[in-house]
C-alpha cells in the first residue's frame, strides 16, 4: 500500500514542541500516513527554538522550532495544543486569524476562557477535550450510563491521581467526569461538587459529588469514580501509564476535523458516541 502523498496529508503544526508531549506528537506524525509536521511553536525563553522539530529523532524535517505564532502556523492546517490556557489563548486568536484548526488538550480553563474557545468555533473547526485519550472517553460513556441508573441512593466520588508537577486540581478528566455524571442525572455539577473535606464537616449531604485530589511523584493519569450505597461499591476506572493515548487519541481528533470549516466538537464527536 503506497503512502499517501505530502500533499494530501494534513499540514499539522505542535504547539509545546520541546516538551515531553510535544515531542510525542512530533514522533506520531512523522510516522503517520495521515499527517504531516508544517509547523512547530514554543516559548521565547526555550533553547530549542531555531532548532529543527525532528532533532531529537536524529532526522532533518526542514521545520524550526520558533516563538512566532505566526510564522509556525504559515503552512498548518490545524494546530494541536497541550499547553497552558494563557497560550492556548494566544494561539486560538492566531488560529482564528489565519483559517487553522485547532485540537485542544489543555487544561485548568476558567468558564471565561472555555466560552472565549467556543466562540473561536464560530470561525474554525475546533476539538476541544479535558482528555484526548480513547480509553478515558469511552470511560466517560460508560459513567454516563451508569449515572443514569444508579440515580437515586448512591454516594458519587471522584478520585485523580497526577504527577507532582501538574499545576491545576482537579484535573480536567475528573471535572468533566463530574459533568458527564451530573448532566447524565439531570443536574449541574456546580450545585453538587464538593472539592474540600477537613475537620469536622458533618454527614455527607445527599447528592453530592465529591472530589480527591492526589500530586506524586511521575503518575501519568489515574482516574477512578465510586458509586457507593448500602451492600455494594460500583468502581469505574482508567489508568495511564503513558501518554501515548492522548497523542493517538489527538491525531483523530485532526483527521476529524478535516471537513469541518467551523464548529464546536469533543471527543465524543470524534469517537462517534454522542447518541
Amino acid at each position: 500500500m503506497t503512502a499517501p502523498s505530502s500533499s494530501t496529508r494534513r499540514r499539522v503544526a505542535v504547539a509545546g514542541a520541546s516538551g515531553r508531549m510535544g515531542r510525542m506528537l512530533i514522533e506520531a506524525i512523522r510516522q503517520s500516513e495521515d499527517c504531516v509536521l508544517a509547523g512547530a511553536l514554543d516559548v521565547p525563553s526555550s533553547p530549542a527554538v531555531g532548532a529543527d522539530a525532528t532533532a531529537f529523532l536524529g532526522h532533518a524535517s526542514g521545520v524550526q522550532i520558533t516563538a512566532d505564532v505566526r510564522k509556525g502556523l504559515q503552512n498548518a492546517e490545524v494546530l494541536i495544543d497541550f499547553t497552558r490556557p494563557e497560550g492556548t489563548l494566544h494561539h486560538l486568536a492566531v488560529c482564528e486569524e489565519l483559517g487553522v484548526q485547532l485540537v485542544v488538550g489543555t487544561t485548568g480553563f476558567s468558564d471565561e476562557e472555555k466560552a472565549r474557545i467556543a466562540e473561536g468555533g464560530k470561525k474554525i473547526g475546533i476539538v476541544f477535550a479535558p482528555n484526548m485519550s480513547v480509553g478515558v472517553n469511552v470511560t466517560l460513556k460508560l459513567l454516563e450510563l451508569a449515572a443514569k441508573a444508579m440515580h437515586e441512593g448512591y454516594d458519587i466520588e471522584i478520585l485523580e491521581a497526577h504527577h507532582k508537577h501538574k499545576v491545576d486540581a482537579p484535573s480536567g478528566t475528573a471535572l468533566k467526569m463530574g459533568e458527564v455524571i451530573a448532566e447524565a442525572q439531570g443536574t449541574k455539577l456546580e450545585d453538587r461538587a464538593v472539592y474540600e473535606r477537613y475537620g469536622h464537616t458533618g454527614a455527607r449531604k445527599d447528592g453530592t459529588i465529591g472530589f480527591a485530589t492526589i500530586r506524586a511523584g511521575d503518575i501519568v493519569g489515574d482516574h477512578t469514580v465510586m458509586f457507593a450505597t448500602e451492600g455494594e461499591r460500583i468502581e469505574i476506572s482508567h489508568k495511564s501509564s503513558s501518554r501515548a493515548g492522548y497523542v493517538r487519541g489527538s491525531l483523530r481528533a485532526v483527521g476529524y476535523l478535516a471537513d469541518k470549516k467551523s464548529g464546536m466538537f469533543d471527543m465524543f464527536d470524534v469517537l462517534h458516541l454522542k447518541d
